[in-house]
């Protein structure tokens, strides 16, 4: 494997506190973040807004307005985590599909590809530059976009279940499981729009919990608790 593209929520950087960040979980996932480059793997990394943001907060702001306003949490969220990757000695830069002044790049394809190929840790901030387009849908596009080997959902729960397992002790876990199934059962994993991305660029996934230790290291080496989402 030569390339991932890391998708992170950004509840995952407030801990236990659910808002804003929480500095030893974020260096927590810096250290993982730094094993996986020291292999050799080129890394891309998307985050959502979810620790600052998550949607309109009143009938009268208008959804476009609320979309832009998660947008720039995403690249908060960026800026945040890459300052913890530098602190781990890493190069890091951050892509931004609109000018965001000193603070971001502009994303371009060539630029991404450049400093991937030199071993940057590439951060995919602002999602797709669009209301109406989660940072699911941006995973998708730059994982596609960048040839990434695979996509790694990092999340709250151990992979993908048949039901809910916070409701339904029953509730199995995937091991393996094809797009085309997660498409037509509508399994929660990316949304649709991102599942059928993936499904027709054959883009596969691993998806996993991140409070486990190592475990974004172990998802990439395949020895990990979770779901193998095949292409």
């Amino acid at each position: 494997m030569k390339r991932i593209l890391l998708k992170l929520s950004g509840e995952a950087l407030s801990g236990d506190k659910g808002f804003g960040f929480d500095e030893e979980k974020a260096c927590e996932v810096a250290s993982q973040i730094k094993k996986v480059a020291d292999t050799g793997i080129q890394i891309g990394i998307v985050i959502g807004g979810g620790n600052f943001w998550r949607g309109r907060t009143s009938g009268d702001m208008g959804r476009s307005q609320a979309d832009q306003i998660g947008m720039l949490a995403t690249v908060m969220n960026c800026i945040y985590m890459s300052e913890a990757l530098r602190h781990t000695g890493l190069m890091t830069n951050i892509l931004t599909p609109f000018e965001c002044s000193s603070f971001t790049k502009l994303y371009s394809r060539d630029r991404a590809e450049k400093y991937l190929e030199a071993g940057h840790v590439v951060f995919f901030a602002g999602g797709t530059g669009h209301p109406y387009f989660s940072t699911d849908t941006a995973t998708a596009l730059r994982a596609i976009e960048i040839g990434a080997d695979m996509i790694l959902l990092a999340k709250a729960v151990d992979g993908i279940y048949n039901a809910d397992p916070a409701k339904d002790p029953d509730a199995k876990r995937y091991e393996t499981i094809s797009l085309e199934e997660v498409i037509d059962k509508r399994l929660q994993v990316m949304d649709l729009t991102a599942s059928i991305m993936c499904s027709e660029n054959h883009m596969p996934m691993r998806v996993f919990a991140l409070q486990e230790k190592d475990s974004i290291l172990r998802a990439v080496s395949g020895d990990f608790n979770g779901t193998t989402v095949t292409a």
